[in-house]
């Protein structure tokens, strides 16, 4: 049996147990030894992280070759509009090439939503929007890159849901466990 921690990364936390001396990091909220991070989460960014005891599980979360589905939540700056959306869903290109498509769509605030410490800035002349995007690949700061690359610059970066494992019912910088 695997154990699995769902974990509700706070914005400013890095994922590593090891102290960098400027952020806080996983010590600081998981005392729960020989259990890794699954994948990465940007210090700026929020939201589902997972951690297990099982290499091959931490593998096939990570590996892309799986193609693991990983859904976000985006505040983005401005209101992305059908050209937009359709281009997240056909693939972006960036720098390092062109991203497999994605599955977007607009998204009232999510329900529950915590606020962020420190706040999103706000600009009273230009409006924020929220986006679902659904991608099955992980490079680095992809959804970030892609909204930018389509117009809408991401304010708020939160990962909602991993393959099956979501974070229903974690407040930021709580954890549950899991047996796989």
């Amino acid at each position: 049996m695997s154990r699995i921690l769902l974990f509700n990364k706070p914005y400013g936390v890095i994922c590593q147990f090891s102290r960098d001396g400027m952020h806080p990091t996983l010590a600081d909220y998981i005392a729960v030894p020989e259990v890794y991070p699954a994948g990465r989460l940007d210090t700026d960014s929020e939201g589902l992280l997972l951690l297990t005891d099982d290499g091959g599980l931490q593998h096939r979360i990570t590996d892309p070759k799986h193609k693991l589905a990983k859904t976000y939540w985006v505040q983005v700056e401005g209101v992305p509009d059908e050209k937009a959306l359709a281009q997240l869903c056909r693939g972006v290109q960036l720098k390092d090439g062109m991203t497999l498509p994605a599955e977007a769509r607009l998204l009232e605030a999510p329900a529950g939503l915590w606020a962020r410490n420190p706040p999103v800035r706000f600009r009273k002349e230009i409006p924020t929007s929220w986006l679902e995007l659904t991608i099955r690949e992980g490079r680095n700061r992809q959804v970030r890159r892609m909204t930018a690359a389509v117009g809408f610059p991401t304010l708020r970066l939160i990962r909602y849901r991993i393959g099956s494992w979501c974070l229903d019912g974690l407040a930021p910088e709580q954890w549950r466990e899991e047996v796989v």
